[in-house]
């Protein structure tokens, strides 16, 4: 029991290997075959090891593979842009030269950075068909080619959002105006305000309403339940 102990130590002692976890979840999204993520995982032992430019002899010595196997799985990490050599120079101003992974690295972010690119467009598309689905229920109808296209308008070159758009539409509903001129007032309105958010959006409406709620005198004859009138905004009468 004593000597498992002592083993177990000396196993606990060693130094460790970092190996970032994007790597095994995405190297095969990178076409890198199994053999050549060995030998890239063998390298940055090495590099562990204060060993930057292992020989194909020193590999050889851990793997399974032919010195000429192992020379030929190097040559195509470099070809495929995963592994290039580099210059450096030591204490004593000689040249030297090593292996460096950070083009995998790198690599690794683009991958990353392509899948947010198109979980960004295909959350975008979704979104917009929602907004043309909930135009048309408010509608009751189809939307026309021409009505479609001035949706598409708002958002691509107005660059409104698309809740942004949706409140202008609820605005418009309560206002008993729905129609796209009417919508498309309120977002030019909301725009040369810089209102952009829906946190702008109620605080704007609240203060409107504020100054035009109108609060009948209390009386025997409107006393009893009577809501107060409140008075919308019409955007089609904004001036300057």
């Amino acid at each position: 029991m004593h000597e498992k102990n002592h083993r177990l130590r000396i196993w606990t002692g060693q130094e460790t290997v970092l190996i970032p976890h994007l790597f095994f979840k995405h190297y095969k999204e990178l076409n890198i075959t199994d053999d050549e993520a060995i030998i890239l995982l063998h390298l940055i032992a090495f590099h562990a090891e204060n060993n930057d430019f292992p020989t194909p002899n020193d590999l050889e010595l851990r793997l399974h593979k032919t010195n000429n196997e192992i020379a030929i799985q190097l040559q195509r990490l470099l070809q495929k842009g995963f592994l290039e050599i580099s210059q450096g120079v030591n204490n004593s101003g000689k040249i030297f030269e090593k292996y460096s992974i950070y083009p995998l690295w790198e690599r690794i972010l683009d991958l990353l950075e392509s899948k947010e690119n198109v979980e960004e467009k295909n959350t975008k598309k979704n979104e917009e068909g929602e907004l043309f689905t909930i135009f048309e229920q408010e509608f009751g109808r189809l939307l026309s080619p021409m009505e479609l296209e001035t949706i598409s308008m708002w958002l691509d070159v107005d660059k409104h959002t698309p809740e942004l758009i949706k409140a202008a539409l609820k605005e418009s509903v309560l206002a008993g105006k729905v129609s796209l001129r009417y919508i498309d007032r309120i977002l030019f309105e909301w725009k040369k305000k810089n209102i952009t958010s829906i946190k702008q959006v109620e605080q704007h409406t609240q203060q409107f309403h504020s100054k035009t709620t109108f609060v009948p005198p209390t009386t025997k004859t409107n006393q009893a339940n009577q809501a107060p009138k409140v008075s919308f905004y019409n955007w089609l009468d904004e001036r300057e």
